[in-house]
């Protein structure tokens, strides 16, 4: 597991052994205070720990204490070009800014937003990305390329230690998976300093989802990564429940885990119907509990993935065999699959945080 510093983020810790906390961006008009308002909500109950906005305005740096005011997550200022709107955004009280060095301009402007940020005590993630290196380190290595980004991360993070100023979490994005695994593993290697995950530009929420899942979940296996982005075109919230998926499946964050095994010809009950009905129920359940939930189709590898599940169906014709934490409870009929198994999933969380 690698080390890294601890960066205070609001309520929240990046680094220093803390949770990997996911974040998501909101895609509305900032200055459209109540459509962000709604929309950072919707966010904080999917289980979002940290939101980022585009400040972008003066009229989007000033809907930031309206922001504040109004929810309980952690806030990030997004500042591209205008380094003005990055004192604003932390006059305003916001909880992080990220600034991308490559198009912020002179060391001179990178100067005022650090002794401000020094000044608030507000820290600064540098997020560089493959579409917006600077033209000298282009020139230099031909492309995008990892020890282009690695290096681009390392020069605007000396910037700011020039200041005096190290409360810094560093990125190094690129829409090519490789590029960014690779990036990363050389960052880690240079610094201490928390790392922020991400593939950008994914695309749509399916293909999206692979990428990052691919991305993200190599460096997170690796002992890489602080706190992670899943960049889709979509709904922000698709990005949470993707984050979440990651975090769960990389051992990374204890939740429902859920296993159900491919359809085959052996199956012999309404396998794929009944998984994605239990899937949508389960991500409804916020817990923190662990629990790993079984919905086997067939008498070959059923019976033993279900008995090894803290709840758990093996399918037969037209019936099931329920288990839980290895024991054969009783057979049922199938339709009785569904109500039966989310119930023993309720009853099995109820009785552990009755004992806590």
């Amino acid at each position: 597991m690698r080390e890294s510093k601890a960066v205070r983020v609001g309520s929240r810790i990046i680094g220093g052994g803390a949770p990997v906390s996911i974040q998501s961006m909101t895609n509305t008009k900032t200055a459209d205070r109540e459509a962000t308002l709604a929309q950072i909500l919707c966010l904080e109950a999917e289980g979002c720990d940290l939101v980022r906005m585009t400040v972008n305005t003066p009229e989007a740096a000033a809907s930031i204490p309206f922001l504040l005011e109004r929810t309980h997550i952690p806030l990030i200022a997004d500042i591209h070009f205008d380094y003005k709107l990055a004192l604003a955004a932390a006059d305003a009280g916001i909880h992080k800014i990220r600034i991308n060095p490559g198009n912020i301009g002179s060391e001179e402007r990178i100067r005022a937003v650090a002794k401000k940020c020094l000044e608030k005590n507000i820290p600064v993630r540098i997020g560089i990305n493959g579409g917006s290196l600077e033209k000298r380190i282009l020139a230099k290595y031909g492309s995008p390329t990892p020890e282009a980004l690695c290096e681009s991360a390392l020069e605007a993070a000396a910037q700011f230690e020039r200041q005096d100023f190290d409360n810094l979490v560093l990125s190094v994005k690129s829409s090519s998976v490789p590029v960014m695994i690779r990036a990363n593993r050389l960052l880690a290697e240079r610094t201490r300093y928390p790392l922020h995950l991400g593939v950008t530009e994914t695309g749509t929420a399916g293909t999206g989802t692979v990428k990052s899942a691919i991305g993200i979940g190599s460096l997170l296996c690796d002992g890489i990564g602080d706190t992670i982005r899943v960049s889709l075109t979509a709904d922000p919230v698709l990005e949470v429940r993707a984050a979440k998926e990651i975090l769960a499946a990389c051992g990374k964050r204890s939740g429902i885990n859920f296993v159900s095994c491919p359809t085959c010809g052996r199956t012999e009950i309404d396998l794929i119907r009944y998984a994605e009905i239990i899937q949508e129920e389960l991500r409804a359940i916020q817990t923190e509990q662990p629990l790993t939930v079984a919905l086997m189709g067939c008498v070959v590898n059923g019976p033993g993935e279900a008995r090894e599940a803290d709840v758990g169906v093996a399918g037969g014709k037209g019936e099931a065999v329920l288990f839980r934490k290895g024991e054969r409870i009783r057979n049922i009929r199938e339709e009785e699959i569904v109500p039966t198994l989310l119930q023993e999933v309720r009853r099995l969380l109820a009785e552990r945080e009755n004992r806590l």
